[in-house]
């Protein structure tokens, strides 16, 4: 059996007014399913920077980011050019948004929105990803 491939992800979450977590969700370019946003370790930056930065470029979001990955998860990554799916672990870091900008690189490209976790739990489509979220203990600030 082949190696998953890596990728590194982003559990974006701000406290919401009543004392509680909201967490952000995107779609994704190619078929508009509700995830978070991930993406390919970057040279020269750590795994945790490369998912707080694919997550300004997917949701315009500054804020901190925790060195050590609250848990992954594995999908099959279907490529262009590539038959079979690949399998892809992606290792989830979480991210404490400070703010949210009002451009970023991919805006046009994806719809994000703000939710409960339980609401977010009903919209995520990767059973492994729903399986990482609904085992964290909120709220997480």
């Amino acid at each position: 059996m082949n190696m998953p491939y890596l990728q590194v992800g982003a559990l974006p979450y701000r406290a919401d007014s009543d004392g509680g977590v909201e967490l952000l969700l995107v779609t994704s370019r190619g078929t508009g399913r509700w995830i978070i946003p991930k993406g390919w370790p970057m040279e020269g930056l750590s795994d945790a920077q490369a998912a707080a930065r694919e997550a300004y470029e997917e949701a315009g979001l500054i804020g901190e980011i925790d060195e050590t990955p609250v848990g992954s998860f594995t999908y099959d990554k279907v490529r262009k050019g590539v038959e079979a799916p690949s399998l892809v672990k992606v290792d989830v870091y979480l991210l404490r948004v400070e703010r949210q900008l009002a451009y970023w690189p991919e805006a046009g490209q994806r719809t994000f929105v703000w939710v409960s976790p339980e609401q977010g739990l009903t919209m995520l489509s990767d059973a492994g990803l729903r399986d990482l979220v609904g085992g964290l203990q909120f709220p997480l600030t």
